[in-house]
């Protein structure tokens, strides 16, 4: 665990191997929760980070996002019934 300091506008510096770890680089975004009596920290994706993921399932037939989530959501579907049938 590293301890950081709150700055006087509320700022805080998320350490270099914290970011490098998960991925985390200039301009990206982060999403903020409170629980409890915990702030958690998570990054978050943008669509053309994944977007090579998604079209692994539509299998290069297209660009259009519309058949790329159903193709997707097809495999998924396909995936864990495999899975539950182990």
């Amino acid at each position: 665990m590293t301890t950081v300091s709150v700055s006087e506008r509320g700022q805080i510096s998320i350490p270099a191997s914290a970011r490098k770890r998960l991925g985390i680089r200039p301009k990206s975004k982060v999403s903020v929760e409170v629980r409890d009596n915990e702030i958690v920290i998570k990054p978050v994706r943008s669509i053309s980070e994944v977007a090579g993921i998604f079209r692994e399932y539509a299998k290069g037939k297209t660009t259009n996002w519309d058949t790329i989530r159903n193709e997707a959501m097809k495999a998924v579907a396909e995936e864990i019934e495999n899975e539950t049938r182990r």
